[in-house]
């Protein structure tokens, strides 16, 4: 018959007899929790534990609580209540609906594989069927197999659901919600099976729904639940696991040990002991030598028991408290100086050092209290935080940063007795002379200035300038490259600056025209644009609307 060839070493998986254990005949279920189980704790918290229930007719109803369907939904959002099959109004009634899950993250769990979980509950069951056959009573020294089941984590969740509860009157509607405000905090669910935790939120109130003479109540619950599927991809969310039977051998309450082996060296000589069973006896020697910094006195020297043997393990210097001891390299977690003042720890050095050479540390320093350098202090990068100082130079110049892109932050006043520079440009001077008759290129204006600045110093020509901004449309185009306007430039007073291209801006059908590829010129009384149609990229043709907004005379 032919056979396989076996499964090289390291291609088998992991064999645990554990999980190989047959469950047919196991009457331990596998746990599961789903979905449903919690949409159920919620059904029946309502009807078994709350009992809504209103007084008709000094009846007492109970008030009936059913998980609304899509349809039934629907038919709740379109017309605010439901209707039976006689298209009458059901009432009183309590609906509610799952409106979302998700994952409680203040619960975290990790199974790191899904389909080999690592976390578990592990509970024991108390009788095995592996031991009805044993006698309890009578059994010595042997333990019985344990049975234990492992049960894998679950997914801790979070979901809400929306309740609406309609009744007739405001007084029923007042005792079905304080009976549901007095569940909040409880765990809802059957005895004897899964509980949830839940927590209900505000109540909100409505006395009337689309004509009709109702009291509608609705609020949220939110269920803290978990899931846990039956299984997973051919994985058991629940193993068994059985413990070997143990046979224990103990040294026999009546007769120790050593008495015998007193017995058996007597019955096996003729009745006397030989040999002395508390004297020492090696087969092989035992041998110390010395290592690196101990020197023994018989180094390799065996003993086997036949005759007394001294050892002396010494060190190379004298390590009492009063000796001078060298290290080339010492590892300690605390280091005292002297009377103990000063100390040298792992987190630290607590006392005071003083350091007569250099002094250079790798990592970061932190000190607590003051330093003082009474040479230069050099630093790459220099970052201060503090709460207040106080700081006197004697002379000397500050430079701080090295690019454009440099930040430095000043909490507080200013005071500089000298000058700045600004881009290039000095400024020595914040000036709040509102008729700026010094017209210094060093100072700076304040708002009072600007504000209490009297425009009626200027001169009528210069007023009359300064407001003149006119449109005009181009008469002609004289060329491909230049346009012709009906127009004449203001001419600027004395004292102000003449007038340019930068006073006027050019629109040709709509479009802006580029300062950089015009020139402006007067002929007569004609004022002409030209351009650079190499530059702009265009000719001017004789159906092209050229509009000019700046100074022009009139």
């Amino acid at each position: 018959m032919e056979r396989k060839k076996p499964i090289p070493r390291s291609q088998r998986n992991e064999f645990n007899r554990g999980t190989k254990l047959s469950r047919n005949t196991d009457d331990v279920k596998n746990l599961s929790v789903g979905i449903m189980d919690m949409d159920s704790a919620i059904m029946y918290y309502f009807n078994e534990v709350i009992k809504p229930s209103v007084e008709i007719n000094d009846e007492k109803v109970k008030v009936p609580c059913i998980y609304a369907s899509p349809e039934r939904w629907t038919q709740v959002s379109k017309q605010g209540f439901l209707r039976d099959k006689k298209r009458q109004i059901i009432t009183p009634l309590i609906v509610f609906k799952r409106t979302g899950m998700e994952r409680n993250d203040d619960i975290p769990v990790d199974k790191l594989d899904a389909n080999d979980p690592k976390l578990f509950y592990t509970f024991q069951k108390k009788y095995s069927q592996q031991n009805r056959f044993d006698k309890f009573s009578v059994q010595k020294n042997l333990e019985p197999n344990r049975e234990y089941y492992n049960v894998a984590m679950p997914d801790y969740m979070t979901l809400t659901y929306e309740f609406i509860v309609w009744t007739s009157y405001i007084e029923q509607m007042n005792r079905i919600v304080e009976k549901i405000n007095y569940s909040d905090g409880a765990y809802w669910g059957e005895p004897g099976k899964m509980r949830f935790k839940t927590r209900i939120e505000s109540f909100s109130d409505s006395s009337q729904v689309d004509g009709e003479r109702l009291i509608k109540t609705t609020f949220g619950v939110t269920l803290n639940g978990y899931i846990l599927p039956e299984t997973f991809n051919n994985y058991t969310t629940t193993q068994k696991y059985l413990t070997p039977k143990r046979l224990v051998i103990r040294e026999n309450v009546d007769t120790n040990l050593e008495e015998l082996a007193i017995e058996d060296k007597i019955g096996f000589e003729g009745g006397e002991l030989t040999k002395d069973i508390f004297s020492v006896s090696l087969s092989n020697p035992f041998t110390l030598e010395q290592g690196l910094g101990v020197s023994i006195s018989n180094n390799g020297v065996g003993f086997d028991g036949s005759s007394a043997l001294t050892q002396q393990i010494s060190i190379g210097q004298d390590v009492s408290t009063d000796a001078n001891v060298q290290f080339n390299t010492m590892t300690t977690n605390q280091l005292n100086i002297g009377t103990g003042t000063t100390k040298f720890t792992d987190g630290g050095i607590s006392g005071s050092v003083a350091l007569t050479g250099s002094f250079v540390v790798s990592q970061s320093a932190t000190i607590l209290g003051d330093l003082i350098v009474t040479g230069s202090l050099v630093s790459d990068l220099l970052i201060t935080q503090v709460t207040t100082r106080s700081v006197d130079f004697s002379s000397g110049s500050n430079e701080f940063g090295d690019t454009i892109d440099d930040k430095h932050e000043f909490t507080g006043s200013v005071d500089i007795s000298g000058s700045f520079i600004l881009n290039g440009y000095s400024v020595n001077e914040i000036s709040n002379d509102s008729t700026f008759i010094d017209e210094s290129p060093t100072t700076l204006v304040t708002e009072q200035a600007i504000a209490n600045f009297n425009v009626a110093t200027l001169t009528t020509d210069e007023t009359t300038y300064l407001r003149k901004q006119f449109y005009k449309t181009s008469s002609d185009i004289v060329s491909t490259n230049t346009a012709s306007f009906n127009a004449t430039t203001a001419s600027a007073p004395s004292g102000v600056t003449d007038t340019s291209i930068n006073d006027f801006v050019f629109f040709i059908n709509g479009q802006y025209m580029e300062h950089d590829a015009l020139a402006i010129r007067q002929t007569g009384s004609a004022f002409h644009l030209e351009v650079n149609t190499t530059s702009i990229g265009y000719d001017l043709e004789s159906d092209d609307e050229i509009l000019a907004i700046g100074k022009f005379d009139s």
